[in-house]
């Protein structure tokens, strides 16, 4: 063989190897099955084990034969269908920082077309949503970044004189304002940004697929008191904070509009945004700020297994088309489809 051959042979390995490497950095299934990596899959996006055991009690998730998970930096993401549309879903863990990690990851490392996000909250607005029900946010706010004034400064958006009790005054604590966030985007400038608004044609197709939709009422020999619903049209609230205060809750139902508080949906929408990703929320109501459930109560798992229950009659409404194998191709997966109703 002549030098000539051995090197073109050379050179040609290495370019298949780069790109084979290329695509396991893109895709951690393609070490075992190239074959996997030529359709796009959903992202599901859920936050404690409540809602794991909700998605598994259902027994409409099948995990793939021969790779039912891949585990990177510290989290497992699940892979295999979802009433036969092919899903990655990962549990994200509480609190912001978590779920936007969480979240860039199962980005960076599958072809993800969209991202649906369900878990729990607790309900500001109980004569709208109780323990049970379901609510779809129009869009979520975020609602934890504080600009904390100093004692005698101008009057905030929160003061905390007007909640001394018995009789309201001043407060060495002073006041706050709500801060906006920058939320980064390709070929953009930053923007600063305080609501998260929900994917529109996502949304929209949400209320025509999930208005009929029967939740479940009864676990383990316990009812809710009255027939769970889905809730569309309020506002969300999230932050770093578990709201267990009722005074806090009404103000934050009162100066923001928002029915609902919870820990990650900020900050999964602003990741799905900074990568110009369809989204969407589903959060069931397991509790109502302020609100002690006595003894025994069902409503921490249906609130669970009803946010995914709608979540996974939405992911049915949404095809994933195959795509043709070819490497050039990778990073460019539509943004959007239409929802076939």
């Amino acid at each position: 063989m002549s030098s000539v051959n051995v090197v073109v042979m050379v050179v040609g390995l290495l370019v298949l190897a780069q790109q084979s490497f290329q695509m396991s950095l893109r895709n951690p299934v393609a070490e075992t099955n190239n074959c996997k990596i030529d359709f796009t899959r959903l992202g599901l996006v859920l936050t404690s084990d409540t809602n794991e055991k909700a998605l598994q009690d259902s027994g409409l998730f099948t995990p793939d034969a021969e790779t039912p998970y891949v585990d990177i930096a510290g989290r497992r993401f699940h892979i295999g269908t979802l009433n036969a549309r092919f899903i990655v879903y990962v549990k994200i863990g509480g609190n912001s920082v978590n779920a936007a990690i969480a979240v860039q990851i199962l980005l960076n490392r599958f072809r993800i077309h969209g991202i649906i996000h369900f878990g729990s909250a607790g309900s500001l607005d109980k004569e709208s949503i109780v323990p049970g029900d379901v609510s779809v946010p129009l869009a979520v706010a975020f609602t934890g970044a504080w600009n904390w004034k100093k004692f005698g400064s101008d009057e905030g958006t929160l003061n905390f004189g007007e909640f001394n009790y018995p009789v309201n005054g001043e407060n060495l604590l002073a006041s706050v304002d709500y801060d906006t966030i920058k939320l980064f985007s390709k070929g953009q400038s930053p923007q600063d940004v305080f609501w998260f608004p929900s994917t529109t044609s996502w949304y929209s197709a949400a209320t025509q697929v999930l208005q009929d939709l029967e939740l479940r009422q009864c676990y383990d020999g316990v009812c809710l008191p009255s027939k769970p619903k889905i809730v569309f049209g309020t506002n969300g609230s999230s932050s770093d904070s578990y709201i267990k205060n009722k005074a806090y809750g009404d103000f934050l139902h009162k100066v923001f509009n928002v029915s609902t508080a919870d820990q990650e949906s900020a900050a999964v929408a602003w990741t799905s945004l900074s990568n110009e990703k369809p989204f969407i929320v589903i959060r069931g109501a397991s509790n109502v700020a302020g609100e002690a459930n006595p003894g025994f109560s069902p409503a921490g798992y249906l609130a669970s297994y009803n946010a995914f229950l709608a979540a996974a009659k939405f992911i049915e409404s949404i095809p994933t088309p195959r795509l043709a194998l070819n490497i050039n191709i990778l990073d460019k997966a539509p943004l959007l489809v239409k929802i076939q109703l």
